[in-house]
């Protein structure tokens, strides 16, 4: 299956904005993008619609990872995954230059939480995204219990549209 992602160029520089903040003991910040999402012949496109920081007050103090995140972020994207129906994608930054890549830290979480929004939200496909400052790589999970199916292709929408990829 192809999965392709597209966001506005706005919103995808207030994500990246967000992740460049401060915490207080985290070494680094991280959010959800909610999408809407529409098939084409052999594939599934995601239309990012907004973006939502993890609350302050919803960050773990745990030494050896960057962020982590505590059950109530994850339960109140959850929640906007149920009611709105919208498809979630759990967002953070590298930084640098050029296509990204999950760590291990990364790989081994997401697939601990992510696919779990598969069971309050089964009409959408869910997912994760990391970027670098020009770049993204993500990761969905159409099924609960599958493995995570890459994400072919990233377009930002804006005054000039870049697109990054294998598509």
């Amino acid at each position: 299956m192809n999965l392709r992602f597209k966001i506005r160029a706005d919103l995808l520089d207030r994500v990246r904005i967000d992740l460049r903040r401060r915490h207080r003991f985290a070494h680094e910040r991280v959010g959800f993008i909610t999408a809407g999402l529409c098939t084409f012949a052999g594939g599934v496109l995601a239309i990012a619609r907004d973006y939502r920081p993890v609350d302050d007050d919803d960050y773990v103090d745990t030494p050896g990872v960057g962020a982590m995140m505590a059950p109530d972020a994850i339960r109140k994207a959850q929640e906007r995954a149920l009611f709105a129906r919208d498809a979630i994608f759990h967002v953070h930054t590298h930084g640098g230059r050029g296509v990204p890549a999950f760590s291990g830290v990364d790989l081994r979480e997401n697939v601990k939480f992510v696919p779990d929004f598969l069971k309050v939200a089964p009409h959408a496909l869910h997912g994760a995204i990391v970027l670098s400052n020009d770049a993204a790589l993500g990761q969905c999970w159409l099924t609960r219990g599958d493995a995570a199916v890459p994400l072919r292709d990233f377009t930002v929408v804006g005054p000039a549209t870049t697109k990054w990829g294998r598509a």
